[in-house]
């Protein structure tokens, strides 16, 4: 399928979609600048896209694969393609597993998650089968057991394997602490997370011999964000050109930022999806251009991942960047935010795992004094936090240990789940 023009894309959206032609029901007659266009608003989308009787389709539901997506705003909704508009997705990604180190005749282990009208597991093994290299593919799947799992790998010499950070992280652990050797392993992909430097320790650590890439940049709802560009840094993408087109626009004042090194919020334009339209379409992360290459852009993180406490606001970023400064040794590979409630205040705990060997009971030795750390650091870049404990608003920060299989994931995706609200609700 190749890709619309973007006046022929909008043209048509207005035509046939009921929400896009109330969206742009102001505008001139003719519209040719995605700058003219109002950046879609996520919960109105939503809203307007349920099933069956959905006002963003721009056809009847009569030929398409379903899938079910958090999108950015964590509750599943349903994305849907058309035969030609997958085919493009997966052929277009596919073509961008060169560029994340897939060579001729790989054995690549396919770790996402099936099932649920799920959409990774498939997307990676079609875009496998669409790549413009002979591969040989395994389809094991997240949620096979790791007993099963290793011995597979051993066996078939899987020479790169493709999963969440989290998942990849839980096999990792798995085969530093049973002392397995998986010496075929030379490729790690990872995708649909964030991977943080203590999560790339303890791959590191159970794969000394293979690098740690990014598979590429894309989601079931927004659809194609940006290939891998070889290179150090697994942040760096470029647009699916000319399937997709990638706005970052400034937090403030929702304008185009041009510049390098300038941070704002992910705006993406799919340019061969007819059926369920995609035209300035937040996708939920942030990003700033990097000025080494056309189209080049590195990923900054969740646009609105974080939780509040009492009246502090916290990133996870924020506690991701005081463990690397508190960590010195690298004995965390993990870490969960988890909220609660008691005494009638809230209150924040940082649950840390660690590597496997590393002690984390209450004998472990530095145990306490990492913990001290990390709080210290956190209260030092959130200063209202330590602020809110004194005027008796929330409860102190404090460290629980755990290790990594003990980290909360979503059952479905198998993606880590970083912020925790164990808060009742009524």
């Amino acid at each position: 399928m190749s890709a619309l023009h973007l006046s022929d894309l909008i043209r048509f959206a207005r035509h046939n979609s009921p929400f896009y032609r109330d969206l742009y029901a102001s505008l001139p007659p003719r519209v040719d600048r995605l700058g003219d266009l109002p950046v879609i608003d996520q919960r109105e989308f939503w809203a307007a896209n349920t099933l069956p009787k959905s006002r963003v389709l721009t056809g009847p539901l009569g030929e398409a694969t379903v899938f079910r997506t958090g999108g950015t705003t964590g509750s599943p909704k349903f994305s849907v393609y058309t035969r030609d508009e997958w085919r493009t997705f997966v052929t277009s990604f596919g073509q961008g597993l060169v560029d994340a180190g897939v060579r001729p005749g790989h054995r690549v282990a396919d770790l996402f998650y099936a099932g649920e009208l799920y959409a990774s597991f498939l997307f990676v093994l079609d875009s496998l089968a669409h790549a413009p290299v002979d591969n040989v593919r395994l389809p094991i799947g997240g949620g096979a057991p790791l007993e099963s799992t290793i011995p597979t790998l051993r066996d078939l010499a899987a020479q790169v394997l493709t999963g969440t950070p989290t998942t990849l992280c839980r096999l990792a652990e798995q085969v530093v602490s049973t002392g397995v050797r998986l010496g075929a392993v030379e490729l790690l992909l990872f995708g649909g997370e964030a991977l943080f430097d203590d999560q790339r320790r303890l791959l590191s650590a159970a794969f000394p011999g293979a690098e740690v890439r990014s598979l590429g940049y894309a989601s079931v709802d927004a659809g194609l964000l940006g290939r891998p560009v070889p290179g150090s840094d697994a942040r760096v993408h470029r647009a699916f050109t000319p399937y997709a087109t990638v706005e970052i626009l400034d937090d403030c004042t929702g304008e185009p930022v041009t510049e390098p090194g300038r941070p704002g919020r992910v705006v993406v334009t799919s340019l061969f999806r007819r059926l369920m339209p995609i035209i300035r379409y937040p996708a939920g992360d942030r990003a700033e251009w990097t000025g080494t290459g056309p189209g080049h852009f590195r990923i900054l993180g969740r646009a609105e991942e974080g939780v509040r406490v009492g009246p502090v606001s916290l990133h996870t970023q924020d506690a991701q960047d005081a463990v690397a400064a508190a960590d010195t040794a690298g004995r965390v590979v993990g870490m969960q935010l988890v909220v609660r409630r008691w005494e009638g205040r809230d209150g924040l705990v940082l649950r840390l795992a660690t590597a496997p060997g590393v002690a984390c009971d209450e004998a472990s030795t530095g145990r306490d004094d990492l913990a001290e750390a990390v709080v210290r650091e956190l209260e030092a870049a959130r200063p209202l936090y330590p602020d809110s404990v004194r005027a008796g608003f929330v409860h102190p920060l404090s460290v629980e240990w755990a290790r990594h299989r003990d980290l909360v994931v979503n059952p479905r995706s198998g993606k880590l789940v970083r912020v925790l609200d164990e808060r009742p609700t009524t």
